[in-house]
């Protein structure tokens, strides 16, 4: 099953890394990547641009395009992985060794994608189609 691990931290306290810190996390995140990409477990990953270059649709009887990141959240959805997992008890492993490499706190919501609404050849949702 896949799953989607999605990234919240604080945008501000993730912003404010040094250099050597930001390659540090970086670092400790490329090995945890390069393990589930040997294993073909790895599909789409993504770090999102800050929330000030984000556009919302505000949903009502009136749609309302806005400048800006106007969901009101403490923390901000800064990226995503795409994984494949045996099982919820493999995702949350998977989860937790990421958060592991990240210390910035935060949140990782680990959802199940339904990958048939998504109608995409398999190589597209995994860089490495399962046997």
């Amino acid at each position: 099953m896949r799953y989607a691990i999605l990234c919240y931290s604080c945008e501000d306290a993730v912003g404010a890394w040094t250099l050597e810190e930001e390659r540090a996390v970086m670092g400790r995140l490329a090995v945890v990547e390069g393990r589930l990409m040997r294993e073909g477990r790895l599909g789409p990953t993504a770090r999102l641009l800050p929330t000030t270059s984000a556009t919302t649709l505000r949903k009502s009887r009136k749609n309302v395009v806005l400048d800006g990141p106007f969901a009101e959240t403490k923390e901000q959805l800064l990226g995503f992985y795409v994984v494949d997992c045996v099982d919820l008890e493999q995702a949350i492993e998977t989860a937790l060794e990421l958060a592991g490499a990240n210390p910035s706190g935060g949140a990782y919501e680990i959802r199940p994608i339904d990958t048939m609404s998504l109608n995409l050849p398999q190589t597209l949702l995994l860089q490495k189609p399962l046997p």
